[in-house]
């Protein structure tokens, strides 16, 4: 018996030892996916500054991180669920739509915002005027087709205008196309592309680049005013086993927006650096400097859009508030 207990006790200790070191492995990496445009600012912000890095070594963890760069929210998602990535960035729509999904399973939540930005439904075709001037002939490009934010906030639009049965009545229209391309196709024109529902500097750059570029919608009318549209997120699972790499990444994000809203100009030079973008600068600083523009990490008015869904049926679970898909931290407790 004797030889049996200490026989236990070494495969328990072993056992122990392996657990510690596996999340000794856990705690220290993070990969992160980012789309494209100024949304993503904390980010680049984040990487240009290793500010992750920083707050990981404050906690005495020393932190990989490494940035993916996708396009539209589907991928993002299935990035998240396949293991390939920690942290998604993406819309407030892709978060519900993967929320819903996992709830009782991986329970994916937002972990915080990366600022209100109005999102602006361009045209180039003299005809359109509301979205109810497109027609067959016309084609939306949104980042993914019923499922990226400006697809939600255009189904939203619609079902106001039509009525809820009619909600994805554009969708027939609409393309997944990343929004360098379709931003190209928009200020170029003479293409099947005559629409383009985007985020700065994209929409802004149509507007100066084509004469006949207008806006057709914002999704702050949408929405009801400045709305949290671009968000980042991730499963219980990362959180709960990475509590230092965790922190250190929120406690990163809430630095670069203080670094922005102090440093404009700063800012303008790193997104440039870091996105290799070709970017007007005087356009970007317009952007950042945009009074309807917050860098804030505290998620806003994303709610309208989640009952939305939920009246829709575009996902099954209704959520009591949006303390429901964002998780308990100090920065989301006020979260709406």
């Amino acid at each position: 018996m004797n030889r049996i207990t200490r026989r236990l006790a070494v495969i328990a200790s072993g056992a122990a030892l392996l657990a510690s070191s596996f999340a000794a492995h856990a705690e220290g990496r993070i990969r992160i996916a980012e789309q494209f445009g100024i949304v993503y600012l904390l980010l680049n912000v984040a990487q240009e500054q290793k500010l992750i890095e920083k707050h990981g070594k404050a906690a005495g963890v020393d932190i990989d991180v490494e940035f993916v760069k996708l396009s539209g929210g589907a991928a993002v998602n299935d990035a998240l669920l396949s293991g390939n990535i920690e942290v998604a960035g993406a819309g407030v729509g892709p978060l519900l739509t993967i929320w819903d999904r996992t709830r009782g399973r991986q329970n994916v939540k937002g972990v915080a915002s990366l600022g209100n930005f109005p999102y602006y439904l361009v045209s180039n075709n003299p005809a359109v005027k509301t979205i109810a001037d497109f027609t067959d002939k016309d084609r939306i490009a949104v980042p993914a087709v019923g499922v990226s934010v400006q697809s939600r906030v255009l189904q939203l639009a619609s079902s106001k205008l039509w009525g809820d049965k009619e909600f994805a009545r554009l969708d027939k229209i609409s393309v997944a196309v990343p929004h360098p391309d379709a931003a190209a196709a928009i200020i170029k024109g003479g293409t099947e592309i005559t629409g383009h529902f985007g985020n700065p500097p994209f929409q802004e750059q149509e507007l100066a680049g084509n004469p006949q570029a207008r806006i057709v919608l914002k999704s702050y009318d949408v929405l009801g005013g400045p709305s949290s549209a671009t968000v980042l997120y991730a499963t219980e699972k990362f959180r709960s086993e990475n509590p230092k790499t965790y922190k250190a990444f929120t406690d990163a994000l809430n630095e670069a927006a203080q670094f922005i809203g102090a440093n404009p100009e700063k800012a303008a030079d790193i997104y440039l650096k870091v996105s290799g973008a070709k970017t007007d600068r005087a356009l970007l600083l317009k952007i950042i400097k945009n009074p309807e523009v917050q860098f804030t990490t505290a998620p806003q008015n994303t709610y309208a859009l989640a009952e939305f869904m939920h009246r829709v049926g575009a996902i099954k679970n209704k959520p009591a508030s949006a303390r429901d898909y964002f998780f308990d931290d100090a920065h989301s407790a006020q979260a709406n």
